[in-house]
């Protein structure tokens, strides 16, 4: 059994317990000889202010149960906007991190506002502007003084959802591969930056996901807004999101040690990493498109030629030995890098089963 198999059955047993300490069995009564009438628990009637004559909403969900919620359903406790106070003394990367947790936690509205009237510094402000900009999908600054920057999430959970977020993350993953070793085999400086720089629109999108599935576990209505099944969906959701992170990580050290290497790859090394850099985008592709396809047996296929990354891997070792040594570590690391994107795809690979295990089984 794998980690991440593990992980996933470990989940579900303590979902299952959590699930059985909120169970209360309930009778179901008759009157009138064809109405059947369940009593609701009275905490929960009184926690949501019920009263005789309320207005109740009741939905047949998909796997044939019932869910009953107040028509008008009140938020949980926490309201839609953060305030983040900054004295003069706050390092602004601490103050970035409680923006970025107030986002992941689904705030809407995040005001950061200057405490004892004094005024933000325009260079926090600009870090905190710049960061926005780049790293948190749908935000918008909608105030910009001396004393308070406010950002305001604009995007609505059905414009882009889980499995929309994470295609455009896996295919700018993807390019970020294909590109850093065409920078290898070219020895292109600024294609190789171009590619470290293209890191932060996959880890804006990586963010996102959280911020959504996170919404999701503590809010089982919104679980189909954002395109998922279920709430079990999301700890695979979020394992994936991660592995596709990583392959874009392992792109820009791709592109990193490419920077640092003084003269070109020698033909027969080339070849090697090469076809190892093939093996290991196509594995990465597959596997995605098999999330996106609920196909269990690509899937398993993608897990299947791990060991012939292996094999492709030690051959692109062995034919770097006649490097010269300023150059043979990089290289070792580049090559590192592709067999990792390799072990990511199977990673997803292995979620992917996991998700859909039931279309094999009698």
């Amino acid at each position: 059994m794998t980690k991440h198999q593990r992980s996933n059955l470990e989940s579900s047993v303590i979902a299952k317990e959590v699930e059985k300490l909120n169970e209360e069995q309930r009778k179901l009564q008759v009157t009138g000889g064809s109405t059947f009438i369940l009593s609701l628990p009275k905490d929960w009637a009184t926690k949501n202010d019920l009263k005789r004559g309320s207005s109740m909403v009741v939905r047949e969900e998909d796997d044939g149960s019932l869910s009953i919620s107040p028509s008008s359903f009140p938020q949980k406790g926490k309201t839609d906007e953060a305030f983040i106070k900054v004295g003069q003394n706050d390092n602004p990367d601490a103050i970035m991190r409680t923006a970025i947790s107030a986002y992941l936690n689904g705030y809407n509205i995040i005001h950061i506002r200057a405490q004892n009237q004094k005024v933000l510094s325009s260079k926090l402000r600009n870090h905190l502007k710049t960061f926005a900009r780049h790293y948190l999908v749908g935000t918008e600054i909608v105030t910009d003084t001396a004393m308070d920057l406010t950002l305001q999430v604009l995007l609505n959970y059905p414009e882009l959802t889980v499995q929309n977020a994470l295609s455009r993350m896996s295919i700018i993953a993807s390019s970020m591969h294909k590109e850093a070793l065409q920078a290898l085999k070219k020895l292109d400086y600024s294609s190789a930056k171009a590619v470290i720089e293209t890191d932060r629109e996959v880890n804006r999108f990586g963010l996102y996901i959280v911020r959504l599935l996170k919404l999701a576990v503590s809010n089982q209505r919104i679980v189909k807004e954002i395109g998922l099944n279920s709430q079990r969906d999301c700890l695979g959701y979020r394992l994936i999101a991660k592995s596709v992170e990583r392959s874009a990580d392992h792109a820009t050290k791709i592109a990193e040690n490419t920077l640092l290497l003084k003269e070109s790859v020698n033909t027969d090394l080339l070849n090697k990493i090469t076809q190892l850099s093939e093996l290991a985008n196509m594995m990465f592709e597959n596997s995605m498109e098999a999330l996106f396809k609920h196909d269990f047996h690509r899937a398993e296929s993608v897990i299947e030629k791990l060991g012939q990354v292996h094999r492709l891997e030690k051959e692109a070792v062995l034919c770097s030995q006649n490097i010269k040594v300023e150059e043979v570590v990089n290289l070792r690391l580049l090559i590192e890098s592709v067999r990792r994107t390799a072990e990511y795809a199977s990673d997803i690979s292995e979620v992917v089963l996991n998700l859909n295990v039931e279309s094999v089984l009698s």
